[in-house]
């Protein structure tokens, strides 16, 4: 563990206290639970960040896309592992869970497990153990990352939600309410017009840009606070089981999948296949907080799972570092 990423994952931790001494002392409003009317200011700053930051983010990050150069054979054996995870997270949970009960549960649970803090961990960590060309790739990992599991996660928990509302009718009904509430959607939407934006060649005006690149910026620091508070207004979980079989999966598992796939399915090798491998075991990021709190389902569980798979790192990131160096 080099001591950029030491420092990293410390201002990680100061700027996640800062937010529950906030909530704590409730200078923002006291929780809806509490007794206060409407939202509380925890799921007040997560709509601010799901509806106007990420959006910012995602539309500018797909429109300036050079989808030409991109090392499609280092995509796809790092998204196809993660993308298996996923979809086996979310059918063992729908399994266990009834459609018209908590039908949100299952993607919830699938994001945790497989949406990683690529950026304030996963680029001081590329670059400091990588350098230059080791974060390249990481950085065309993260370029798409978000685009693609928060899009596939929408899908699935928007058809859920679909088929929890008998009243809504048959299956045509059942699709057609899927795909506009998917397409039309504070995710899916700004990536489709990113991508359209990006086909017929159109570079974002640069007041546009600037625009975007400020409102993208305040993510980092406005999720990060949002951990905090969360933990403040929602309290940890009673049950540490699930919580440490979600950090569990995503540490051990989810890296053991994408080494396996990649380096002997793939034929992967050398660099690229160290930085997706480390990739995969980053710790959960702090947009599955921000989709629990949308789907309002499990914000506490999700909230200690990203804590604690942050703490853990630092055991684990050493534990995948040797294995790597070994093969």
């Amino acid at each position: 563990m080099t001591g950029l990423v030491f420092y990293k994952l410390l201002a990680i931790f100061i700027a996640v206290a800062i937010g529950w001494f906030v909530g704590r002392m409730r200078w923002l409003g006291a929780s809806a639970s509490a007794g206060a009317e409407g939202n509380d200011p925890a799921r007040v700053l997560s709509n601010v960040a799901f509806y106007i930051f990420v959006p910012a983010l995602l539309f500018r990050t797909t429109a300036r896309l050079d989808l030409a150069s991109l090392p499609w054979l280092t995509l796809a054996a790092f998204f196809m592992p993660v993308l298996l995870l996923l979809l086996l997270v979310y059918g063992l949970q729908r399994w266990r869970h009834q459609v018209t009960e908590a039908a949100a549960v299952p993607s919830v649970q699938a994001i945790t497990v497989t949406f990683g803090n690529t950026l304030q961990i996963g680029v001081p960590l590329a670059a400091g153990i990588f350098g230059e060309a080791g974060l390249a790739i990481h950085i065309t990992v993260i370029s798409l990352h978000a685009l693609t599991l928060l899009t596939v996660l929408t899908l699935l928990v928007e058809l859920d939600l679909a088929r929890a509302r008998p009243e809504q009718g048959g299956l045509a009904s059942t699709l057609a309410l899927t795909v506009r509430n998917t397409v039309i959607h504070p995710v899916v939407l700004p990536v489709l017009a990113g991508f359209v934006l990006n086909s017929i060649g159109m570079a974002l005006p640069t007041v546009l840009d600037e625009v975007l690149q400020m409102l993208g910026t305040a993510v980092v620091p406005l999720c990060l606070t949002l951990i905090g508070m969360s933990l403040a207004y929602y309290g940890w979980p009673r049950a540490w089981r699930g919580v440490l079989g979600l950090a569990a999966l995503k540490l051990l598992v989810l890296p053991a999948l994408v080494l396996v796939v990649a380096h002997w399915g793939f034929g992967l090798a050398g660099l690229p296949l160290s930085v997706i491998v480390m990739v995969a075991a980053l710790p959960t990021g702090s947009n599955a907080l921000i989709f629990a709190q949308r789907y309002r389902c499990q914000e506490g569980e999700t909230t200690a799972a990203i804590v604690a798979s942050t703490l853990l790192f630092v055991l684990t990131a050493p534990l995948w570092l040797a294995v790597l160096s070994a093969i």
